[in-house]
């Protein structure tokens, strides 16, 4: 008996009685067909480890999948969830969900059970919050709420300290807590396109961060703190607000590129001109006139500057 079976593609309405035969199937390849519903003896399927029904036309499941708790990897993408029950919880073994592209406007507190999550991708919904419980998803490294209506972001955030990418843009987020500084092994931050005004100071405890995009947001200044960031290699700061940033930011001694397009009227410190690893830095639509004289010293140290 096959363990894998796929059935993407293939235009089907429903799933063959033919698959439940296969008692002994561990992989389930739904992936674009036109499925309204899932047959109840889905859950007979005892052995299933990963099941993708991603690009369907699914609004709800039925009961029996809450019994596959032998799980490791559901996709639900690019369907038409607008809410999920509480029996998600059951499934403890999973460590892969994908419910991205969706119409979710809010998360079941079961979520929580799941701990054993490693990578949760909750992209392209519509959801203005994160339910109580989402704190106790400490095995997560990659969590992905892009595409959102998420105004802001609760201190619970800071419980996910494993976390190693966090991504974040097209929200609507004014500000962020405290707490995120407890991310100490993030070393990717996408906040791009949301209303941030200011970051927090404990911004400079996230020792590992090596990307941080922050483009598209209302920045009018940035945290001194930001200097402490020394694995920094790429900072994307276009289209802000600020009118200067913090001399610390020639402490970043790795950053790479940084991107301060679109910042009108911006001063750059001259400790910028320590950064010897400098790679790029664009001021394209900065209305810098004159340019720093330190900034031929960038050049020679072969930095590219866009101008």
């Amino acid at each position: 008996m096959p363990k894998a079976l796929d059935l993407s593609g293939q235009g089907l309405t429903s799933v063959p009685l033919s698959v439940l035969k296969s008692t002994a199937l561990e992989e389930l390849d739904l992936d674009r067909n036109k499925l309204a519903l899932l047959p109840a003896w889905i859950g007979r399927l005892k052995h299933l480890k990963y099941l993708s029904l991603y690009s369907n036309r699914l609004s709800s499941l039925p009961r029996s999948v809450w019994q596959l708790t032998g799980l490791r990897t559901l996709n639900l993408a690019d369907n038409r969830f607008a809410s999920l029950p509480e029996g998600i919880g059951h499934l403890t073994g999973l460590r892969m969900i994908d419910l991205g592209h969706n119409e979710l406007k809010a998360l079941p507190g079961s979520l929580g059970n799941l701990r054993g999550l490693t990578f949760l991708y909750l992209s392209n919904n519509r959801l203005t919050s994160l339910p109580a419980s989402f704190a106790k998803l400490t095995g997560l490294i990659y969590l992905n709420i892009t595409d959102n209506q998420l105004s802001s972001l609760p201190p619970l955030i800071g419980s996910l300290t494993r976390l190693i990418e966090l991504r974040l843009y097209n929200n609507k987020l004014a500000s962020l807590p405290e707490a995120l500084g407890q991310l100490t092994k993030l070393r990717e931050l996408h906040l791009m396109n949301n209303e941030l005004e200011s970051l927090p100071a404990s911004l400079g405890k996230m020792k590992s961060l090596k990307k941080l995009d922050l483009q598209d947001n209302r920045l009018r200044e940035l945290p001194d703190t930001l200097g402490q960031l020394k694995n920094l290699t790429d900072l994307n700061l276009r289209n802000n607000a600020l009118k200067s940033l913090p001399d610390s930011v020639g402490r970043l001694r790795n950053l790479r590129y940084l991107d301060l397009r679109a910042n009108r009227g911006v001063h750059l410190p001259e400790s910028l001109s320590e950064l010897t690893g400098l790679e790029k830095l664009d001021l394209r639509w900065t209305r810098l006139s004159p340019l720093p004289r330190w900034i031929s010293k960038l050049k020679q140290h072969g930095c590219v500057v866009f101008t």
